[in-house]
């Protein structure tokens, strides 16, 4: 969504039953004998090998500098990215230069973002949920996970949308009404806010390690591979919590990131408002679907609950620097690029790409929606108005007993493999459109969600290779295509 973010639409197409067993204690001993078949197949590995140690350490390396280098292109460069390059090979300027001129920490940013975390975790550790009781279809409050490699299920208090919510009516009420600071305080303190970003995501990241060692919250659902690099990056400790309720993983997934998302979105409005004396359809644009995206993933909180993330990601450097950091730096660049560069759009052009971004939408969550409805009902429903179709699968658990899954093959999913994330790329591509073509920075989020995804389902497939064998090969061979009908 994690950096993944985003990442909360990973479930497997499946909905799995023993034969031979009573339906309770079926239900019972398949959820747990799965979770340790998905644990083979999807988790974290036990041991490294050089090409994933090559690639975490390039990420640990690396990423950081690539935040740092889009901000400061903006800051300095007016959001090119090749200027700094030519200035820094022609002599022009030196990197002390570069770096002289850019922003440090501050007490006010530092303060601005204690103050932020701070009331986060706030809202999410002491207010409980209460949108679930008047919201239909909402579902809220108290909730269950999956159960962990070692039997545990956690349970969650999910009220990300309430958070959102309060925030953002704060955020309004400010901004019309109490006049506490200036809507423009988040790019107006943008970089020095990025070292507080870094200190929160290097030493929460740090402190998980540590407590994976000390005073793990399970011992039996820690993983340690022996290699430092690889452990700080992708965690040891599956779901480290402090007290009963303070689940780093949700936490830190869902807030304080994406919930700033929007704020960040409105502050650069704000800020194009303030430099122009008006908001431009582009700027309205990317703050309408990104709202919209940021919205869906808090009003389906629990669902996230079940997918790769919290079922099978560990917490580590990734999941721990990458959403305190990279998703509110990155994935924001379209709104900071219009600050420096606004673009006011022919209708006919902000009608197109809203088009895009809604109908992007609507496959990523109808497909979802199919998926969903399919494995509740064990494949006992309608889909586009008639029973879907579907490959049935086995699959043999660490234990040696079979199971079977159903693979659906109607509506969507009889499309591609992966109709969801097509439905997330087309979204991703209508807001790096807002911004026009002048600069290829706002196309960062495209370029990188299509690498991501891309692997994702390359992955995704080798592992259902392994699980299913010749069954995914028929599967394979009913739904050919993995994201675009007819192309790929």
């Amino acid at each position: 969504m994690s950096v993944e973010h985003i990442l909360q639409h990973h479930k497997d197409i499946m909905a799995a039953h023993q034969e031979k067993k009573p339906s309770e204690e079926r239900k019972h001993k398949s959820t747990q004998n799965d979770t340790r078949t998905s644990q083979v197949q999807w988790g974290r590995a036990w041991e490294v090998d050089w090409f994933s140690l090559a690639s975490i350490l390039f990420l640990l390396m690396f990423a950081p500098l690539i935040v740092y280098y889009f901000i400061m292109s903006c800051d300095q460069y007016q959001c090119s990215l090749t200027d700094p390059l030519i200035d820094l090979l022609t002599g022009n300027k030196h990197l002390s230069d570069i770096w002289n001129k850019t922003p440090i920490l501050t007490y006010r940013a530092a303060c601005i973002y204690t103050l932020w975390v701070a009331f986060q975790m706030l809202l999410y550790l002491f207010i409980p949920d209460f949108c679930h009781k008047f919201l239909p279809g909402y579902v809220g409050g108290v909730q269950e996970g999956a159960v962990t490699p070692a039997g545990v299920v956690n349970k969650y208090e999910i009220n990300g949308l309430q958070a959102w919510i309060i925030t953002h009516v704060l955020w309004f009420a400010n901004a019309y009404y109490f006049h506490w600071f200036s809507p423009t305080i988040i790019f107006d303190n943008w970089i020095p806010l990025l070292w507080c970003a870094n200190v929160l995501g290097y030493a929460v990241s740090t402190f998980a390690m540590i407590k994976s060692y000390f005073f793990p919250t399970n011992a039996e659902d820690c993983k340690f591979t022996g290699n430092f690099f690889y452990d700080y990056m992708m965690g040891i400790e599956f779901n480290p919590r402090i007290g009963k309720w303070f689940d780093f993983k949700l936490f830190f997934n869902g807030r304080p990131g994406i919930v700033a998302w929007t704020l960040i979105n409105l502050s650069y409005a704000a800020k194009q408002q303030e430099l122009y004396g008006q908001v431009t359809n582009s700027m309205i644009l990317v703050n309408v679907l990104q709202g919209i995206y940021v919205l869906d993933f808090f009003w389906n909180e629990a669902w996230y609950l079940k997918t790769i993330d919290i079922c099978h990601d560990h917490f580590g450097w990734y999941l721990g620097w990458g959403d305190c950091v990279w998703l509110p730096y990155l994935y924001t660049l379209q709104g900071l690029y219009l600050v420096y560069h606004p673009v006011q759009l022919y209708t006919a052009n902000a009608i197109g790409i809203l088009m895009l971004g809604l109908i992007g939408y609507y496959i990523f969550r109808m497909t979802n929606h199919q998926k969903d409805l399919f494995r509740r009902t064990n494949g006992n429903c309608k889909i586009w108005g008639k029973k879907p179709e579907y490959i049935e699968c086995s699959y043999m658990s660490v234990d040696g007993t079979k199971y079977y899954s159903k693979l659906m093959t109607s509506g969507f999913w009889g499309w591609a493999r992966h109709f969801n994330y097509t439905g997330d790329l087309m979204g991703s591509l209508a807001y790096c459109l807002t911004c026009g073509f002048e600069h290829i920075l706002p196309y960062f989020y495209i370029v990188y969600m299509t690498i991501l995804l891309t692997h994702r389902c390359i992955r995704d497939e080798h592992r259902c290779f392994s699980k299913y064998g010749k069954d995914w090969k028929r599967y394979t061979a009913a739904v050919p295509y993995r994201l675009i009908p007819g192309i790929f």
